[in-house]
């Protein structure tokens, strides 16, 4: 299966994060990528940019290295209202938004509270990605998320660093996640979640997982950009790759 882009990229401005932006491209490009999305942190994220990092975004180069650039973030879910922790005249301006739960961010608790905070984030026409649902850390009803990313048109993201240095006992529920995918149709996006060059485009344990769960490349949006343009399309969002 060929992947031709990483949605889920870190850079310095995360704050606990290790390479720059030029840095991550560069790498993007060594392995042959068309595309990455640079998502850096939200505010509340400790260490995390100021606000005004997401509004000046424009100043980025649209490829750099040869690879296309989405200038996105990966937005803090605060409350169980779904509520995020990047105002809506940014989100607007950004090509994609990656939300999910963070520990230090939201002190929900209870597998009801956590689904519905996170169904509610769905429901914002600017939220695109639901990041590493399978946490184990927060619980949720894997059958209502996944019925809520279909009616919301929202990508579930199979996140390959939950397999490696984060987010421990995320398999089982990233696996059900995948099955529960792969039986209704979902479409699933990959990320890195890379916070040093040399992650991105890594995807080696989540490929194993969605062989396991038996999805096809027809349901996952990393094999080509033309697939990235209709989700996109569909989400009412006019980005130029």
């Amino acid at each position: 299966m060929n992947l031709v882009m990483d949605l889920h990229c870190h850079t310095i401005a995360s704050g606990h994060a290790y390479s720059t932006i030029a840095e991550m491209a560069s790498e993007a490009a060594r392995k042959g990528l068309a595309l990455m999305a640079m998502t850096d942190h939200g505010p509340t994220m400790p260490g995390g940019p100021d606000l005004y990092h997401f509004g000046n975004l424009i100043a980025l180069p649209r490829e750099i290295c040869g690879v296309k650039i989405l200038r996105g973030v990966e937005a803090n879910i605060i409350n169980a209202e779904g509520e995020l922790d990047i105002p809506e005249r940014y989100l607007k301006k950004l090509d994609i938004v990656l939300a999910g739960l963070h520990d230090i961010c939201y002190q929900g608790e209870g597998i009801e509270e956590n689904t519905m905070a996170v169904i509610n984030a769905m429901k914002n026409p600017f939220v695109d990605i639901i990041v590493h649902p399978g946490n184990p850390r927060f619980p949720l009803d894997r059958d209502k998320i996944t019925e809520a990313a279909i009616e919301t048109g929202t990508l579930l993201e199979i996140n390959n660093s939950s397999f490696l240095t984060s987010r421990k006992g995320s398999y089982d529920n990233c696996l059900d996640i995948a099955m529960k995918a792969r039986k209704k149709g979902l479409m699933v996006c990959f990320g890195s979640d890379a916070h040093f060059s040399a992650a991105v485009g890594e995807f080696g344990k989540v490929m194993e997982l969605v062989d396991k769960a038996g999805i096809g490349e027809e349901q996952i949006v990393n094999t080509s950009l033309d697939k990235l343009r209709r989700f996109m399309n569909n989400k009412g969002k006019r980005v130029e790759f």
